[in-house]
């Protein structure tokens, strides 16, 4: 199946600094494109549409990025988000080439046989719970998958698991993710409780390290950059 193209057109952007606080009450949103060492290209685009852009190619999938008459292929580095009205506030581009081996972060999803919707544990009234939601991989940007599959008619019982190794890796794909990671796990219900504190309080923590990183990280180059 040919890989859906990702089209977004952004405007250079001459605004920096604590001013970018006027694009983003205009709906704008300020952006970087990195690109193979080279200076960082300032941009800026509009809100609903990079919105959009975002939901569409997540961090895994290729997108065709024009800016003042130049086209890149690029994908998304970082996405920010503004955390009380959850407004798209920043992002970072990286650009790729055709022929360079990419990392990307690819959703994980089951897939069931003929017309099942759920597995045979969610059907005895087992609780499936998702370990991971994406992993990741290495490919050519036009061999990225948007989602990567396991076998859900697999999890039966409970304490059947899907492991990464597991996972069904369309042709020219590498996993980096460790592949004696569960992906999916069948549990009792009255096990999920506990379960779910003890996954979903080390994924939030793990999550508001990583935002506090790239704020850190992505601010001070942006600002060399743009001065």
């Amino acid at each position: 199946m040919a890989q859906e193209t990702i089209s977004l057109s952004l405007e250079p952007r001459t605004i920096v600094g604590k001013s970018v606080k006027h694009l983003r009450k205009a709906g704008k949103v300020p952006a970087v494109i990195h690109d193979h060492g080279r200076p960082s290209i300032i941009v800026e685009g509009d809100r609903v549409t990079l919105l959009k852009v975002y939901q569409q190619a997540g961090k895994h999938h290729p997108i065709s990025l024009t800016t003042n008459g130049v086209n890149y292929t690029v994908m998304i580095k970082t996405a920010e988000f503004e955390p009380r009205k959850h407004h798209l506030n920043h992002m970072v581009f990286n650009a790729v080439a055709a022929d360079q081996m990419v990392e990307a972060e690819v959703p994980v999803q089951p897939k069931y046989s003929g017309d099942n919707e759920s597995s045979p544990a969610e059907k005895a009234g087992l609780i499936v719970l998702n370990n991971i939601e994406t992993i990741e991989v290495e490919a050519l940007p036009k061999n990225l998958p948007d989602v990567i599959y396991y076998d859900g008619d697999k999890l039966i019982e409970i304490g059947d698991h899907i492991a990464v190794a597991d996972l069904l890796v369309p042709e020219n794909v590498t996993i980096k993710t460790d592949l004696t990671q569960a992906v999916a796990t069948v549990y009792e219900p009255s096990a999920l409780a506990a379960a779910n504190d003890a996954v979903g309080g080390t994924e939030e923590e793990t999550e508001t390290e990583s935002v506090e990183s790239e704020e850190t990280e992505e601010t001070p180059s942006e600002t060399k950059t743009e001065s």
